[in-house]
């Protein structure tokens, strides 16, 4: 038969769906289950489970000398993990990263990477070994306490799980992506975690008593991150998030106040977020800098040697800590939010979302488990040291009779075991022994270690047959582990500490601007600049050829700007936006929404809690509020509605108690401010009737200083009239006409 031939008859139709489906689903099951999710009783992926397997085998104990990683590596992708190397070395290099791991399971000597984020060194030059963390995580591992299954090859054994006391996936926490799931486990506290297991512990030692997550959390406080930080997230939150197993929370960076003569200060930044590189988040602070973003901080500097030290220095004395720092918090990664997804193997071999109750009650099945497995281990051996034990003493209670077996029997062993009633590893254990064996002192010594066993296996025999026994031997072994890894060592103390959570407020413009006074300009065709400074009125601008100046007025750059046009919209612009001095400037219809018919009839300066009055062609107005008019999109509001072919006139602050208007016809009225209403859009009310023409001028002002307007001719002359009863009347009126030497133009001003 042909290879084609034979190919031919393996050939399987199936249709194509059901073919991806089956195969696709088998991927998805491989990735969760031997590479993304870790065991809920060991808290390791596959790939740190082999490594620190590989090194135990090594004998890179604690105590023992570093070996090269790659030595480690080699055995690992040779024997257990057939993967790529450059994987199992960073693996391997992020369980020796203090600021990674909670609590590092290797221990590296050279160039492990650091917190900026650079890369660790090849494998050829980094050597490590095991820390006690993970000598506590393996212990019990020659003692039968889990299950070993053959590696890819066949050839070795490796665990299934480790057998070790020590909470390692809450202490540690994971991360990882499979196909269609993640997990997010954050570090924990040992100490905390032993204390809240001990709890567990007692509930299950009373029948009936009941614990809950909530219970756990008086403590279990929160995460622990390496980095420590600070989380402020409000308490039920946090609680809420343990008890479903998803969830967030908001860390922030630990800084201080650090004072300077003269008044000055500068800002210390001494612990950063969880995962945060500390490069890329000076050179994000330094890019808003440069960009002006966050005009209000000076300058930004590293100072960190072994511990995190990050200087602020604010642009001035006068900038506020915490504006600055909130500031911050919004705009970098000083504050990251830490999503909860607490996604594992459970017991069942299934993937599941478990609570922070069900994942430390799983830890402790999994401890009565190794703690049965290894006493039975434990009690095997004893049975089998006190079979030997007790051939011995029946040896020495007849051992004239022993030797004579011995010199004269061809037989030896049926003939002891015949003559004793011993077994065949009774006897062959006295036929192993050595004469110094024989002293009348080594009997001692055998009958003592054979009475010591005896009540070991009684221990032992007890222990298995109680379960309230095994929760006290349980709780046991943990109080070791918080003793040697809790709150009261060096490395088990609290880093992250817990602040109340943030009020969410809106940081004030000013607080991110840098105060400057500018000079608004605007010309008749629509040309906005900004000159820096304040002017002076006299001093003459350029302007494009056929245009001139329409709007000047001082301002500071953290002033929003209102611009009024003849559709009856107001914009708002950013004293800061405005473009500079240089040149003509832009078009301000490029910054706003303005039909190429629209006139800019009104640019000022925006007073908080002032008011503005509008008025339109067909002498209809009213005043609002200008908080209500500010309005940063682009298409501004719509304030003034305009009926037919109405235009918006006029649009001023208001600075008085009386009003004057006069009309095309030349007719002037007088009311009081009073009459008029305050609105938030509309049309508004009639100012003064007329039977033809339109509105000409409106002006506020204080009826005790009277109204002034200009005199006509050459000087720089004014009129003030005092007496206005003649004109005063109620809006809406015709009016008369003005005194004798009005502007002929029909303006106040």
């Amino acid at each position: 038969m042909s290879i084609q031939s034979e190919f031919d008859n393996n050939i399987v139709e199936a249709p194509f769906g059901a073919a991806l489906s089956e195969r696709y689903l088998a991927y998805a099951l491989s990735t969760i289950m031997s590479r993304s999710l870790p065991d809920v009783r060991d808290g390791l992926k596959p790939v740190h489970r082999r490594l620190l397997y590989a090194m135990r085998l090594l004998k890179l104990d604690p105590k023992t000398g570093y070996k090269k990683c790659a030595r480690v590596v080699g055995d690992v992708i040779g024997k257990y993990h057939p993967h790529g190397d450059q994987s199992v070395y960073d693996a391997m290099v992020r369980l020796a990263q203090e600021f990674s791991v909670r609590y590092p399971l290797v221990d590296g000597q050279g160039n492990f990477g650091n917190i900026d984020g650079d890369n660790a060194a090849a494998m050829r030059y980094t050597e490590a070994r095991l820390t006690e963390v993970a000598a506590a995580l393996m212990e019990g591992l020659e003692e039968d306490t889990v299950d070993l299954r053959p590696t890819y090859d066949g050839e070795e054994e490796e665990p299934l799980v480790f057998p070790g006391a020590f909470p390692n996936l809450l202490a540690n926490g994971s991360t990882g992506i499979a196909v269609g799931m993640a997990t997010n486990i954050p570090p924990h506290n040992v100490g905390e975690l032993v204390d809240a297991m001990q709890m567990l512990i007692e509930a299950r030692r009373k029948p009936g008593a009941e614990v809950t997550t909530r219970d756990l959390l008086k403590h279990v406080q929160g995460p622990d991150f390496p980095t420590g930080g600070q989380i402020v997230e409000s308490r039920e939150s946090i609680i809420h998030s343990y008890e479903t197993g998803r969830g967030s929370m908001r860390v922030r960076a630990k800084w201080e106040k650090e004072e300077l003569p003269r008044g000055l200060y500068n800002i210390v930044i001494t612990e950063i977020p969880f995962q945060v590189q500390k490069s890329k988040l000076i050179e994000k602070i330094a890019d808003l800098i440069m960009e002006k973003k966050l005009p209000i901080l000076a300058d930004v500097r590293d100072e960190s040697a072994e511990d995190i030290r990050i200087v602020l220095e604010p642009k001035n004395r006068m900038v506020d800590e915490k504006i600055l720092m909130e500031s911050l918090f919004k705009l970098t990664e000083l504050e990251t939010r830490f999503s909860l997804n607490m996604n594992v193997i459970a017991t069942d071999k299934r993937p599941r979302v478990l609570s922070l109750k069900a994942v430390l009650d799983s830890f402790l099945d999994h401890q009565i488990e190794v703690l049965l497995r290894r006493s039975r281990f434990r009690l095997a051996k004893i049975e089998h040291r006190l079979e030997i034990l007790s051939g011995y003493l029946i040896a020495y209670l007849n051992l004239d009779e022993v030797i004579r077996i011995i010199r004269e029997e061809d037989d030896v062993k049926p003939c002891l075991m015949n003559s004793f009633k011993l077994t065949e590893m009774q006897a062959e254990a006295i036929l192993n022994m050595r004469l110094r064996a024989l002293r009348k002192l080594e009997e001692v010594e055998i009958r003592t270690e054979h009475s010591k066993l005896e009540g070991e296996r009684s221990a032992l025999m007890a222990l298995i047959a109680s379960p309230a026994k095994q929760w006290i031997a349980v709780g046991d072994k943990l109080v070791l582990i918080k003793k040697q890894f809790g709150q009261a060592t060096e490395l088990g103390k609290r880093r992250t500490k817990f602040g109340e959570a943030p009020i969410s407020e809106v940081v004030p413009i000013e607080a991110m601007i840098e105060k400057e006074p500018i000079t608004v300009v605007c010309s008749k065709r629509g040309w906005i600049r900004a000159l820096k400074g304040h002017s002076k009125p006299e001093e003459a601008l350029k302007y494009k050829e056929g245009d001139e100046e329409k709007f000047r007025f001082h301002a500071y750059t953290t002033d929003k700007i209102f611009l009024f046009a003849t559709n009856g919209k107001l914009f708002t612009l950013g004293g800061n936006n405005l473009p500079g001095g240089r040149g003509n400037g832009e078009p301000v219809r490029l910054m706003v929404d303005m039909d190429t018919n629209d006139e800019v009839i009104a640019l000022l300066p925006y007073v908080p809690g002032s008011k503005l009055f509008v008025a339109s062609s067909i002498g209809k107005g009213f005043t609002i509020e200008a908080d209500n008019g500010v309005a940063m999109k682009k298409g501004g509001k719509q304030i003034l509605n305009l009926p037919g072919d109405a235009v918006a006139t006029h649009c001023f602050t208001v600075d008085g108690d009386s009003v004057a208007v006069i009309g095309e016809n030349r007719k002037l009225l007088v009311f009081g401010l009073d009459e008029l209403p305050t609105m938030n859009r509309g049309q508004g009310v009639t100012l003064q009737r007329y039977k033809g023409g339109a509105l000409s001028d409106v002006l506020i002002f204080y009826k005790e200083e009277g109204l002034t307007w200009p005199m006509g001719g050459s000087g720089d002359r004014w009129r003030t009239e005092t007496d206005l009863a003649p004109w005063t009347g109620k809006r809406g009126n015709a009016g008369r006409l003005p005194p004798m030497g009005f502007p002929r133009n029909n303006k106040f001003r």
